[in-house]
């Protein structure tokens, strides 16, 4: 039986998708809901399975093919058999032990494969293949290339250097340059962030914050908040719950506008910004202001790690009145976000530093963090913007008060 492979159906802010990984070739065996396509949008990547037992008849769309909604993509034919590679030479009797393996036919490769191949005019007998019964795969191909443009190594001396000094002597004097196209995603963030800056009357304010307080909280019940609640207690759900209590007293900071008009959110989903391979991704908390803490830490860490198998939905990405970005994580002591519209501000997290600070009089070396928020001034004053950053750090200086919501 013949089956369409179709493209999923994207959502309403989604016009189209991109081909990225073909993960089964034509003729290959597939199972029932086997991974065999990944579709790239400008947030997320969506994956296409198998439908049912079969093989893949004929690939429709290529990779780097630019697809629509339900856009047919490949043609399957469930229950039939995988087929042996065009081309392969029959088993043979007595096969000589060093054997150089041999490329598949060029009909048996994959419509990535026969694009690089195209494109740098190769033969494809001269690259040896290391896929099933000697087919050719991507990575063997961009190896060849790899190899074939590097320089011929100098004349080793009789008294050869070591692997390392080798590695070093041969990089001396290169000058490699790689092309490779903007991902989707990193486009469409390229894109969101030119316009947050030529759309936006953005300004920040910067304060700090002592994390001694916390930090002494997090030792004294790390252990039992993580046997009782199944997840470690970290940072993030304090800066959380200090900005849904603090969105509650500037209704402005948690607004978005719409074109003339003001839209004054009564509910408080907080992006937080989380890194990933594919580049910095932001799914949203809905109604933190009934999450507890034990909540806000666990769903930021499905999310991180939906982010790094590339497994984010973009009903996770959609939406958000405040946003939440944690540079610290990777050493930056001060920076300033940038607006993530329609919102109309984010609050920037950074790095824990032991600083000398003076307190009633006397100097004292405390853990401090700098906070930066950004916003939008066409909505924000100054005034409001600055309160609001003084509310959420006196809130993370006193937890007590989080709980007690004063």
């Amino acid at each position: 039986m013949t089956i369409e492979i179709k493209a999923p159906v994207f959502p309403e802010s989604v016009a189209d998708g991109t081909v990225a990984t073909w993960h089964k070739k034509p003729g290959e065996a597939v199972a029932r809901d086997e991974l065999i396509v990944d579709i790239e949008t400008d947030k997320v990547v969506l994956e296409v399975v198998a439908p049912a037992d079969g093989v893949i008849g004929k690939v429709l769309k290529n990779e780097g093919d630019t697809v629509l909604s339900q856009e047919v993509l490949a043609i399957f034919e469930e229950g039939a058999k995988a087929s042996a590679p065009a081309g392969a030479p029959a088993p043979a009797a007595a096969q000589p032990a060093a054997a150089e393996p041999t490329a598949a036919a060029d009909d048996a490769l994959s419509p990535a494969v026969r694009k690089l191949i195209a494109e740098n005019n190769l033969d494809p007998s001269r690259i040896t293949g290391t896929g099933k019964g000697g087919r050719l795969t991507k990575e063997d191909v961009e190896g060849y290339l790899k190899k074939a443009s590097k320089p011929a190594p100098a004349p080793v001396p009789a008294a050869a250097p070591a692997p390392a000094a080798q590695a070093i002597a041969m990089a001396v004097g290169e000058r490699v340059e790689k092309r490779v196209p903007m991902t989707r995603l990193r486009a469409k963030v390229a894109e969101r962030l030119l316009e947050a800056k030529q759309s936006t009357a953005m300004l920040t304010t910067f304060n700090e914050v002592n994390m001694k307080p916390v930090m002494e909280l997090r030792k004294q019940y790390a252990e039992k908040f993580e046997k009782v609640h199944g997840v470690r207690l970290g940072f993030m759900s304090f800066f959380v719950k200090a900005a849904v209590e603090a969105l509650k007293r500037f209704p402005a900071v948690n607004a978005s506008i719409d074109g003339n008009d003001i839209v004054y959110h009564g509910f408080y989903d907080v992006g937080v910004a989380v890194s990933s391979d594919r580049g910095l991704v932001v799914p949203i908390l809905r109604n933190t202001e009934r999450m507890s803490l034990a909540e806000v830490e666990k769903t930021v860490g499905e999310f991180g790690k939906k982010a790094r198998d590339g497994k984010l939905t973009i009903e996770e990405m959609t939406g958000g009145t405040f946003t939440i970005s944690n540079g610290g994580v990777f050493g930056s002591l001060l920076s300033t976000p940038i607006l993530n519209p329609p919102q109309t501000a984010i609050l920037g997290m950074h790095k824990i530093q032991e600083r000398p600070m003076a307190v009633n009089g006397e100097v004292v070396i405390l853990p401090m963090m700098y906070l930066a928020l950004s916003y939008d001034h066409r909505l924000i004053d100054g005034k409001e913007a600055v309160s609001f950053l003084v509310a959420i750090k006196e809130l993370v200086e006193d937890p007590a008060r989080l709980l007690l919501e004063i």
